[in-house]
């Protein structure tokens, strides 16, 4: 899929944001608004996803694989200035390398998230300073590799008392992709795909 098909692809879409997250019961924490950057990187022979090893200290989500990305704050005017805010202090993706195409709905996690995935494409060469705090590596996986239905599988675990399922991707480059992070890709996929 190239460039423009997606650009336009997503231009159609008419994501769900934070405004539609239903109030919870009562007694209940409503989710927190959040956001991630799926940042495409175009190379001559395909696209290519950048991800995040998360360090293995932190209390949230501690080594795992995720895009940059995290809570909405005060000062951000909309889900875009979150991932982007994010991607910057995250990874230094400064946001002018950025070109944003568009939104994915948003993902309510079991964590009590409300995240909104933001596609932008970055143009290669460019430059990362990580935050080391954060995060312990930065890396790309191509979209041919997530998008090729051998390589992802569907797996159960018991959590929190019950039994969930999840999408899982093989291993690549000694990652692997699994949890809300895979949902985002499947569901780029499908959005993708579907046109």
């Amino acid at each position: 899929m190239t460039p423009e098909a997606i650009r336009l692809c997503l231009a159609e879409l008419e994501p769900r944001g934070w405004d539609s997250v239903p109030e919870p019961p009562d007694g209940e924490r409503p989710l927190t608004p959040a956001a991630v950057l799926i940042p495409l990187v175009t190379h001559g022979e395909g696209l290519a996803a950048i991800f995040t090893e998360r360090t293995a200290h932190l209390h949230d989500h501690a080594g795992q694989v995720s895009f940059p990305g995290g809570r909405h704050e005060d000062s951000d005017d909309s889900a875009v200035a979150t991932a982007l805010r994010e991607a910057d202090e995250e990874i230094g993706l400064c946001p002018a390398a950025v070109e944003v195409v568009g939104c994915l709905d948003a993902h309510d996690t079991s964590s009590g998230f409300s995240v909104v995935p933001v596609v932008g494409f970055v143009t290669p060469p460019y430059s990362l300073t990580l935050d080391n705090f954060e995060v312990a590596e930065a890396f790309e996986v191509p979209l041919s590799f997530l998008f090729d239905p051998a390589n992802k599988r569907r797996e159960q675990a018991f959590w929190r008392g019950e039994m969930r399922s999840y999408d899982i991707f093989d291993e690549y480059d000694g990652h692997m992709v699994w949890g809300v992070t895979a949902r985002i890709v499947t569901r780029l996929q499908d959005v993708l795909l579907s046109t």
